[in-house]
């Protein structure tokens, strides 16, 4: 089951029941996604394995936070109501983020970074 929140034709958001059931949720994996069994297994067993002891019906919903303001900002693009902009590529043109990080910010948050080197081609690879 899926849900939506229109308002004046303009969509604002929406939800679903999520999937709760064990072979409904393998079928989705196996024919739809077409992950390969073990694949599905070794990625998913764990939610598989609680379906099957059963699991309650459970949904969520969400509202268009930016969509709402610009409905009721009467904008004509949700962009000039964007409180965050980002580019195509999803840096911030006024932060200039996601960046790299200064050695002493890694230090300072106990973060140790292990980036292995590149490998060098051999003489006989051109």
């Amino acid at each position: 089951q899926h849900y939506d929140i229109v308002v004046n034709g303009v969509e604002l958001g929406g939800g679903s029941i999520r999937i709760h059931n064990r072979d409904v949720q393998k079928t989705i994996f196996e024919e739809v996604l077409q992950i390969p069994p073990d694949v599905a297994q070794e990625r998913f067993g764990y939610m598989l394995e609680a379906f099957r002891y059963g699991a309650p019906p459970h949904g969520g919903i969400a509202l268009g936070f930016d969509r709402l303001i610009a409905m009721l900002c009467n904008s004509e693009s949700i962009r000039e109501v964007i409180a965050f902009p980002k580019t195509a590529k999803g840096t911030d043109l006024m932060s200039d983020s996601p960046g790299s990080a200064e050695a002493k910010q890694l230090r300072d948050l106990h973060i140790n970074l292990r980036v292995p080197k590149p490998q060098e081609k051999k003489a006989d690879e051109n």
